[in-house]
């Protein structure tokens, strides 16, 4: 990993050329649209990635900088050697490789790009690491970690037969710490075409540092720190992630895509990216002890670009966790997108995870517009604002404040519009939204009035269209389902909005719990 760039230093440096609808009391049916669903792929679980061959690889790379004037730095005989070593696996394997050679700082560098025959050419699953170290050591956690790892992962596709949705390609990348030079020289020569059918981009840089931390790219930046958040569809990456370490037990919190890896030129041009990490020269806080284990006060590799990073500097324990969540991300991804049963999406409000108020900028509501909210419970003869969710405290509502009366912080003068975040769905299988609404309106209301749920892609499929009236409309809870599956493959949006658009009545919506399934 190579140090820390001012994000518009990077970003400068990276610049290339180049439906269904569910109706309900006082609904209006939108026009239905009935897509046949495609039979649900089998995908088989990942296996489990032998600690054992990860470490045999990692000795092998250790043995290479020993005999090389201990390092495998661009340039240097080491790095040759150490692509050399990782081709011969893979082409005994059956994958298809090519060496891409490319010049920087007077020396020839290379990057390794390795197929696995069959899934579909337009849609590419891709998985990198840099493979070089620094000239002052071997570089065995920095990057020998993340390279062996997603070796072993591709030999394990091979003697498992997996056979993917999607297509399989592993790349690793040269003179990384030299600036990115190997990924940015891969992106760049990639013809536009070529660049699009690139749907995922995984990067794994430092998996294995020996006062670990457990880091997933923050994909949708609810962080709020540092860099916005990646390409639509980089959130997804980091769930499909956090799902496995929750699996199994593992906090994890998130990093920055801060520029420091070899994803910088791939979400530069747009792809989506995500992978983890455990850590630099970063100190581990007290906080992330107690959450982790380790030393607080230590830094998480304390043997980073330094001579001491050799096959001593790993924790085992975090390289077999980040092997196993590896495997089960490229078999998520490339399978049918998302392991079938199981959540593509899901939200219930407890935290915030980047929707967008008013996101076209075009509402007309000067009052009581959406958004994340513990509400308070209102009333006018019947109820009109629930105080309670239908999970934890949070949902999302029109005006959550109760004020002085029920007409307080009601939905008022026109239209208010809240957005998701962006969702990749899955292209194959049935895909199924649901969620609890409700909308609440006094008899001053109108068929004007509205609550609306959409999902947005190249197409549109309305989930819920839920019409006032001129009659007294308690607010309870209720679930809504919709088939969503005529946007298999896209990326897409939620849209939620609400509107008090007949005059001085009282309105009121909320919605919670969202999920999008695939079965």
């Amino acid at each position: 990993m190579r140090p820390r760039t001012p994000r518009s230093a990077w970003l400068a440096a990276l610049a290339v050329a180049a439906a269904t609808v569910v109706t309900a009391s006082s609904a209006t049916a939108a026009p239905t649209t009935t897509v046949p669903a495609a039979a649900p792929a089998t995908l088989a679980a990942a296996p489990d990635i032998p600690l054992a061959n990860v470490k045999a690889h990692l000795s092998q790379l250790q043995s290479i900088a020993t005999a090389n004037g201990g390092n495998r730095a661009h340039g240097r005989p080491g790095y040759l050697a150490s692509v050399n070593y990782v081709k011969g696996k893979l082409d005994a394997a059956g994958f298809t490789t090519v060496v891409q050679s490319f010049s920087y700082g007077g020396a020839t560098g290379y990057n390794l790009i390795a197929d696995w025959p069959g899934g579909d050419p337009n849609q590419v699953v891709m998985t990198g690491a840099h493979l070089d170290s620094v000239t002052a050591g071997p570089g065995i956690n920095d990057n020998g970690s993340g390279s062996a790892t997603i070796l072993e992962t591709a030999l394990a596709v091979a003697r498992s037969g997996f056979t993917p949705t999607k297509h399989l390609r592993f790349g690793w990348w040269g003179a990384e710490e030299l600036g990115l030079r190997g990924s940015q020289y891969y992106v760049n020569n990639l013809p536009s075409t070529e660049r699009t059918k690139i749907k995922q981009y995984l990067n794994f840089d430092m998996v294995g540092s020996p006062n670990a931390g457990y880091f997933v790219y923050d994909g949708d930046n609810s962080d709020g720190v540092g860099s916005g958040p990646g390409p639509a569809g980089s959130a997804q990456i980091e769930q499909t992630i956090q799902a496995y370490f929750s699996s199994i037990g593992v906090p994890t919190r998130g990093t920055d895509f801060d520029g420091r890896s070899d994803y910088g030129p791939f979400i530069s041009v747009g792809i989506p990216a995500g992978g983890t990490f455990t850590g630099a020269e970063g100190t581990k806080s007290s906080a992330q002890a107690s959450l982790w284990g380790g030393t607080a006060g230590q830094a998480f590799d304390p043997c980073y670009h330094r001579s001491c990073d050799t096959t001593s500097n790993i924790n085992d324990i975090a390289l077999d966790r980040n092997a196993d969540a590896i495997a089960h991300t490229v078999w998520a991804l490339a399978g049918t997108g998302t392991p079938p049963g199981t959540t593509v999406f899901s939200d219930t409000f407890e935290t915030a995870t980047g929707w967008t108020a008013n996101p076209a900028g075009t509402d007309t509501a000067t009052l009581g517009r959406w958004e994340r909210g513990d509400p308070a419970a209102t009333s006018s003869g019947v109820a009109t604002q629930l105080g309670t969710t239908v999970s934890g405290s949070y949902d999302l509502v029109t005006g959550p404040l109760a004020g002085s009366g029920a007409g307080a912080y009601d939905l008022d003068g026109g239209v208010s519009t809240i957005q998701s975040p962006a969702i990749t769905l899955p292209s194959t299988g049935t895909l199924n939204l649901s969620f609890s609404w409700y909308l609440a309106h006094l008899n001053n209301a109108s068929s004007a009035d509205y609550l609306r749920v959409r999902v947005v892609g190249s197409g549109t499929v309305t989930a819920l269209n839920a019409t006032g009236a001129a009659t007294n409309r308690a607010a309870a809870w209720q679930s809504a389902s919709v088939d969503v599956s005529a946007l298999r493959g896209q990326t897409v949006r939620i849209v939620i909005d609400a509107a008090d658009a007949s005059g001085a009545s009282l309105v009121e919506a909320a919605v919670d719990d969202v999920k999008i399934t695939q079965s």
